[in-house]
């Protein structure tokens, strides 16, 4: 990685006759010089592809880190919260939009150096940072520079999955935990409402379940779109069949935003049905968001059936653990603690 007055170089392109082609992720972006890649973090200077939005910084905030959502990772801990600018996906419905997808330019930011980001999450006392709110991929240089420089924080990343595999590997080798979106389960979805392939996404999530990271998957149910019972079913069907019965699943009530206003809230009864149907394909840990619920959000052990972690909204309990064994059987749980 070179910097030069300041301007960090990319990483994973190559040069063309007219600029760079970016190989961070799937879209493979033609860049000519002096133009930005789709994400809006890369920009063509005549000598090389710059990571133009590295350590520009629109979001700060400390978390519940189940509201990224972890439900399994260090629950009712806390993680220092941080975002950027820009996005490889134009998903209609996104509610972060004013900072994933307007102009980087346009977008107000501030510039925090790796080492003053550190400092800011170790004065704030969090030893786990997450980075979320826009694509954190796109900040591929930038993490990889924190983790580099702290190797004690705990890194999380809440991502779309669409990342090349040879810097996922290496996100994979820094990352502690992620939380991908499955934004629908068929092609048509994906290329009609986020601009972005399924199988993409697919083979990403395969990928960081190999690599051994901590996994969660969260399913957006919009209604009309993507929340037929036969799609729901395929998913679980996949989550069981390509990585494993006890990968957590979030089904995540719609709410109305950006390009999707007139598309009405997701009914409780919707999610909840999703959470039975992964039950029934035999998914452990199954879970409903947007909505408060009495008993979808408890962790159960998948053996005994008592609740080890109870859970309304952000108040969390943890009443049924011994380290990351259920204490009512000594079941081993997808848990880290």
């Amino acid at each position: 990685m070179a910097i030069i007055n300041e301007r960090i170089e990319a990483a994973f392109y190559s040069r063309t006759d007219e600029g760079y082609m970016c190989g961070l992720c799937p879209h493979g972006c033609r860049i000519r010089f002096g133009e930005y890649g789709l994400c809006g973090s890369r920009r063509a200077d005549e000598d090389m592809l710059v990571a133009y939005s590295y350590g520009r910084v629109s979001s700060l905030c400390v978390d519940p880190i189940e509201k990224k959502p972890l439900f399994h990772f260090h629950p009712h801990a806390r993680c220092f919260s941080v975002g950027g600018i820009g996005c490889n996906m134009r998903c209609r419905h996104c509610q972060n939009y004013a900072i994933s997808m307007l102009s980087s330019g346009k977008k107000r930011t501030t510039y925090e150096r790796p080492d003053e980001l550190v400092d800011l999450s170790r004065r704030e006392g969090q030893n786990i940072i997450a980075f979320t709110y826009n694509e954190p991929s796109i900040w591929y240089e930038y993490i990889m520079e924190v983790a580099r420089l702290d190797p004690e924080l705990e890194i999380v990343l809440v991502t779309n999955g669409l990342v090349s595999r040879e810097p996922l590997l290496k996100l994979c080798s820094v990352a502690d935990a992620m939380n991908i979106d499955i934004k629908g389960f068929t092609d048509g979805f994906y290329v009609d409402v986020c601009g972005a392939h399924l199988a993409d996404v697919l083979r990403s999530t395969e990928t960081v379940f190999q690599q051994g990271v901590h996994l969660e998957l969260t399913y957006l149910v919009i209604p009309g779109y993507n929340d037929s019972e036969d799609e729901i079913r395929r998913f679980c069907e996949w989550v069981r069949d390509s990585l494993s019965p006890t990968v957590p699943v979030h089904f995540t009530r719609f709410h109305p935003d950006n390009e999707m206003t007139d598309v009405q809230w997701t009914p409780v009864e919707t999610v909840m049905t999703c959470r039975d149907i992964g039950l029934g394909c035999g998914l452990k840990h199954v879970y409903v968001g947007n909505t408060l619920s009495d008993e979808a959000d408890d962790t159960y052990c998948p053996d005994c059936g008592e609740v080890v972690v109870r859970r309304l909204g952000y108040l969390v309990d943890v009443v049924g653990l011994d380290g990351s064994r259920c204490s009512h059987c000594g079941c081993e749980m997808n848990i880290i603690r």
